[in-house]
């Protein structure tokens, strides 16, 4: 199958989902872009223009926009970029399928703490799968704007299906075979990011942002070694480098959120805004409950759920975690 001739499907419209559909319809005859809201439908359609979502960048007018899953469920490769919390009744909604899924959201399943590529194979277990992940702000993917992230692949024979299709001269995948790890990199990410934009938000300095990513960093580590991912992908494209990224620009729907709780405002407000979505939210206490259960010290996760639960104010949780116990860097 050429790249002309494979059939590629987004499910998900909001801004991430617009911005792949942008850069991966390149090259392509037709892009199917599913949206959830019949609005998008009709501003794609209408003005070749996500402007709910992602304004002020024209799509090219190979993207046709539906909300017919007969439609999405012929593609070859559909790429979900639904938020993590309803990656399952996506996945349940979708008609049977032999398309390859490439999983793009980030997180763990609430109600059973399942990683979403566990959700995923539970659902359809006969769909080949992969995970999509790294640093990447939409807007810039959707600019052509260089960009570098991990494709991970159950398998390299799947890897050469898909490497053709994504691949584009400014979107570079780099191969994984560790679908965890590529996962947990992302998922916890987002809840580190919205410590770094606490940090921001209370002026407590570049000296303690730095620290943050590092200890978090520490804690990506730990977390992922217990559900089985590799330190090697952990400290890429998916793991490091995305941590570096959204911790560092309000551009991160994880950093805004943080930034407005160090500034002192509520989470119920900030988190009142439905036109985005702060995944880290959601994973925060999902994420704190499994590493307790698998023995997993998390104190900088810990304080964020604090935090989102209005249970701690910022100078009491920073006050906390400058009293922990001095150890060993590698602890």
């Amino acid at each position: 199958m050429t790249e002309a001739q494979a059939k590629i499907g987004v499910v998900g419209a909001g801004a991430w989902g617009t911005a792949l559909a942008q850069v991966l319809s390149e090259g392509q005859e037709q892009l199917l872009l599913w949206a959830r809201e019949p609005e998008i439908v009709e501003q794609i359609s209408q003005f070749h223009e996500n402007r709910s979502f992602l304004p002020g960048h024209r799509l090219r007018e190979n993207i046709r926009a539906t909300q017919d899953w007969d439609a999405i469920a012929a593609c070859d490769v559909l790429l979900l970029v639904t938020p993590a919390q309803h990656l399952r009744a996506s996945l349940e909604a979708l008609p049977d399928s032999d398309a390859a899924l490439i999983l793009c959201c980030k997180g763990i399943e609430a109600q059973s703490q399942m990683l979403l590529s566990e959700v995923a194979q539970q659902v359809r277990p006969q769909s080949p799968l992969a995970i999509l992940s790294g640093p990447t702000f939409a807007h810039e993917v959707a600019q052509g704007l260089p960009t570098a992230l991990t494709l991970a692949c159950e398998n390299e024979d799947l890897w050469d299906k898909l490497n053709p299709l994504i691949a584009k001269p400014s979107f570079r995948p780099y191969y994984s075979d560790d679908i965890a790890g590529a996962e947990i990199g992302g998922a916890v990410k987002n809840v580190l990011a919205i410590g770094c934009g606490v940090v921001d938000g209370a002026g407590l300095g570049q000296n303690a942002r730095a620290s943050l990513i590092s200890r978090g960093f520490a804690e990506m580590l730990r977390y992922g070694a217990a559900r089985g991912a590799r330190a090697d992908t952990l400290a890429g494209l998916c793991g490091l480098g995305d941590l570096v990224l959204t911790c560092s620009s309000t551009s991160s729907r994880n950093f805004s959120l943080g930034k407005g709780l160090g500034e002192g405002q509520s989470a119920e407000t900030l988190l009142s805004d439905r036109t985005t979505v702060a995944e880290g939210a959601s994973t925060a206490p999902v994420l704190q409950r499994d590493a307790k259960a698998r023995q997993v010290k998390m104190p900088i996760v810990d304080a964020v759920c604090a935090l989102l639960a209005g249970e701690a104010d910022v100078q009491s949780v920073v006050t906390q975690l400058m009293k922990r116990p001095l150890v060993s860097e590698r602890r």
